[in-house]
């Protein structure tokens, strides 16, 4: 971005303070003056975003165990955002509780139902503590630092676990230790020019379309696409409500010609219904690692 790397930063994220949005956020950003805005749901957070054009949004958009989070998909492209980058994670969760706390004390596990079913093997190993459901992993761990609650225990994140000054018992304690969310970072298109990385730095983009509900409609938009060197790394369809077994598709694209790129999506435009670039950007390769 072209602001001093110290001017605060207004990021939307989804959940309370200590949440994985909240630590991708910082990861994503680091090096700036990050300023967290908590929203209660996906739906309020977009709602922020579009009264607030100086803010950025942060919102996790698949996981390797819950695959693409769909709704989302359809935030975004009923929006007026931007994407301007991407962050990838590896999910650790901990149990934690107040200091002093032992596992064997533990007669309550709160989460998120999500982070609980991804920690059910070793909870299930310890049938001395119950499963809670809650709204979120960090608002668990909120919840029983500001209560006090002994002999509850939360799985969140070591960020979250932290922040609220709560002792960990165990790390790593998730089932499948290839758990991978990957984020988009959102911005009202006036910021998002400003962040836009120099065109020939450009190798990825998002667009959505629609199709005629005619035979090979979708072969002949990838055949072009493949014509031009143009990758596809996800394609995710969602059937049009209203408009039978017709479908709107989400396509994420590499490449390494910016020119080509675009040559490409002049070319499959005519054979779609309608077409939106959602966001054009530089591709995270690596995966960071987040507790």
């Amino acid at each position: 971005m072209k602001e001093d790397a110290k001017q605060e930063l207004k990021v939307a994220i989804q959940g309370v303070a200590g949440c994985f949005h909240d630590a991708a956020a910082r990861q994503y950003f680091e090096g700036k003056e990050v300023k967290t805005v908590p929203c209660e749901s996906f739906h309020a957070l977009f709602d922020a975003l579009s009264t607030d054009a100086s803010m950025v949004g942060i919102v996790a958009i698949e996981n390797t165990i819950a695959g693409s989070l769909l709704a989302n998909h359809e935030l975004l492209r009923q929006s007026h955002l931007t994407i301007v980058g991407e962050h990838s994670v590896r999910i650790s969760h901990v149990l934690c509780a107040l200091p002093g706390s032992s596992i064997e004390s533990i007669e309550e596990v709160n989460s998120h139902p999500m982070a609980l079913m991804q920690c059910e093997q070793f909870l299930l190993h310890h049938p001395n503590m119950r499963m809670v459901e809650k709204f979120d992993t960090a608002g668990s761990a909120e919840e029983i630092s500001r209560l006090k609650l002994e002999k509850h225990a939360a799985v969140c994140g070591e960020f979250a676990a932290k922040l609220y000054g709560l002792e960990i018992l165990e790390r790593g304690i998730e089932t499948n230790k290839r758990n991978y969310t990957r984020f988009l970072i959102l911005a009202d298109p006036l910021l998002a020019s400003e962040m836009k990385p120099r065109e020939e730095l450009l190798d990825k983009a998002s667009i959505v379309f629609t199709l005629p509900h005619s035979h090979g409609a979708l072969s002949k938009v990838l055949t072009i696409l493949s014509f031009y060197d143009v990758n596809l790394t996800k394609i995710q369809s969602l059937p049009i409500v209203g408009r039978e077994w017709e479908y709107r598709f989400y396509v994420d694209l590499t490449f390494s010609s910016y020119v080509r790129y675009r040559q490409s999506i002049e070319a499959v435009r005519p054979l779609t219904n309608e077409l939106r670039i959602l966001g054009e950007y530089v591709e995270r390769v690596g995966v960071n690692t987040m507790s």
